[in-house]
C-alpha cells in the first residue's frame, strides 16, 4: 500500500510515523508513506497557496493552482483508487470504512488548513470526504494521522494474531464494543478476575463473553 499526504505543515507526520504500529509497517513494507509539502507547489516568488475568499468573511482559502499542480504529479506517475478530503463536514469515518481502505493500493489524503479550501477542489479533485468527528481542529493533519493508523494496523503481516483484530470494537457492527478484557494476576488489592474466565468452560465463556460485549447507544 502507498499512502500520499499532502499538508501545509508536514513536520507534524514525522513523529508518529516514525514510531509504533506505523514505523513497524514501513519496515516490513507493508506501506509507504510519503508526505508532500503543498507550499513547493505555491504560486510566485513566495510560494502562495492561499488567498482571501470571494464574498468577503474572515479567514484565508487554499487555493486551487497548487493543489491541481500537486495531484497532477502524483497521478501522472500511478493510479489512485481514493483521492480523500479531511473535514469536519465530511462523512463520518467508521471501522467499515477502515477496512475498505486497508484493502486498497493507493491513497492521496489532503489535509485542509485556515478557513478551508476553494469548494471547487472538492467538486472536481476530491473522490472522498472525511470527518473524525463533529468538532474543529486546526488543520487535517490529526485526523489523517488517526485514519492512517486505523489502516495500516489493518494490513495483513503485521499484527500476528488476526482473530484478535476481528474481536475489536465495531468489526462485527458500527456500534459493536467488545467485552471487558483481564489479564494476570487473578486477585490484585482484592480485586478479582471474574471467576468464569478462570474456569477453562469455554462454551460458558463463550456466553460470558457475548453477554458482556454489547452495542452502544448511537
Amino acid at each position: 500500500m502507498r499512502i500520499d499526504i499532502v499538508s501545509v505543515v508536514p513536520k507534524i507526520f514525522y513523529s508518529p510515523f516514525s514510531v509504533s504500529i506505523i514505523k513497524k509497517a514501513i519496515n516490513k513494507g507493508l506501506v509507504d508513506i510519503y508526505i508532500h509539502d503543498l507550499k513547493k507547489y505555491g504560486i510566485g516568488k513566495y510560494k502562495k497557496i492561499d488567498d482571501y475568499p470571494y464574498g468577503g468573511g474572515g479567514g484565508m482559502v487554499f487555493r486551487i493552482e497548487p493543489v491541481y499542480k500537486c495531484f497532477c504529479n502524483l497521478l501522472s506517475k500511478r493510479k489512485y483508487d481514493e483521492i480523500i478530503f479531511m473535514t469536519p463536514d465530511g462523512d463520518l469515518f467508521s471501522q467499515e470504512y477502515a477496512n475498505n481502505l486497508s484493502l486498497i493500493n493507493n491513497i492521496i489524503i489532503l489535509c485542509g488548513r485556515y478557513k478551508g479550501i476553494d469548494q471547487r477542489i472538492r467538486d472536481y479533485l476530491i473522490s472522498k470526504e472525511i470527518s473524525i468527528g463533529n468538532y474543529i481542529l486546526s488543520g487535517g493533519e490529526t485526523a489523517a494521522i488517526v485514519i492512517v493508523e486505523s489502516i495500516v494496523r489493518l494490513l495483513p503481516g503485521l499484527i500476528q494474531n488476526r482473530k484478535s483484530l476481528l474481536n475489536d470494537s465495531f468489526q462485527k457492527s458500527s456500534n459493536y464494543i467488545s467485552h471487558p478484557i483481564y489479564t494476570r494476576p487473578a486477585i490484585y488489592k482484592g480485586w478479582k478476575v471474574p471467576e468464569i474466565l478462570l474456569s477453562g468452560h469455554h462454551k460458558k465463556i463463550k456466553e460470558w463473553i457475548d453477554k458482556k460485549s454489547y452495542n452502544k447507544k448511537i
